[in-house]
This record gives C-alpha cells, sequence and structure tokens, in this order.
C-alpha cells in the first residue's frame, strides 16, 4: 500500500520550526507596533478647525480644542456635532494606521485567513 501524504517521516519538522519563528517574529512586531501605537498622536478637525480633537493610539482622547466662535448657546447641537465628527475622524485614522501596520507585517495577506 502507498504511504500518503508528501513528507517524508511522515512529519514537517523542517517546516513547522520555520513558520513557528516566522510566528514569533510576527509576535514581536506587533508587540513593538503596539508600543507605538500607544505614543503616536492622531489630530482631527471640524466645522473648519472649530473644534480640534487629538487621540493617542490606544484610542483614548488626550485634548479637545474649542474655537470660542464656535461656542453659540443657541445652536449647541452643532458644537455636539462637531466634536462627535472630530472625534471619529481621529478614530478612525488610528484604525488605518493599524491596519497599515498589520499590512507590513503579514505582507499584504491580510492576516492569517489563508
Amino acid at each position: 500500500m502507498a504511504k500518503r501524504g508528501g513528507f517524508p517521516g511522515g512529519g514537517m519538522p523542517g517546516n513547522m520550526n520555520n513558520l513557528m519563528k516566522q510566528a514569533q517574529r510576527m509576535q514581536r512586531q506587533m508587540e513593538e507596533n503596539q508600543k507605538e501605537m500607544e505614543n503616536k498622536e492622531f489630530t482631527s478637525k471640524s466645522g473648519g478647525g472649530a473644534v480640534t480633537v487629538t487621540v493617542n493610539g490606544s484610542k483614548e482622547v488626550k485634548s479637545v480644542t474649542i474655537a470660542p466662535e464656535a461656542v453659540d448657546p443657541d445652536d449647541v447641537e452643532m458644537l455636539q456635532d462637531m466634536i462627535v465628527a472630530a472625534v471619529n475622524e481621529a478614530l478612525k485614522q488610528v484604525d488605518e494606521a493599524n491596519a497599515a501596520a498589520m499590512n507590513r507585517m503579514t505582507g499584504g495577506l491580510g492576516g492569517f485567513g489563508f
């Protein structure tokens, strides 16, 4: 009866070792990227610069700046909308930076879902 499988000795130790080394290297890169991202800041503006929001790579809001002319007691909703828009855009920048870093690490594979 013919032996099934294409690996001598029934295993793949050389390939498995390489795969483990690659996985460990990728894990180190991911940890380094995480630390680097925590220190990065992402800033977004809305309302023509009336509202500026800065977040860090951990998605923590670090600062919100509101131009005095943006404060209209008769139109608080507009100010709220500008803040929400600026925060969402800054958080989107964090996600895009994370995706770009992951893409660099995986060589464009988009993760491990082969």
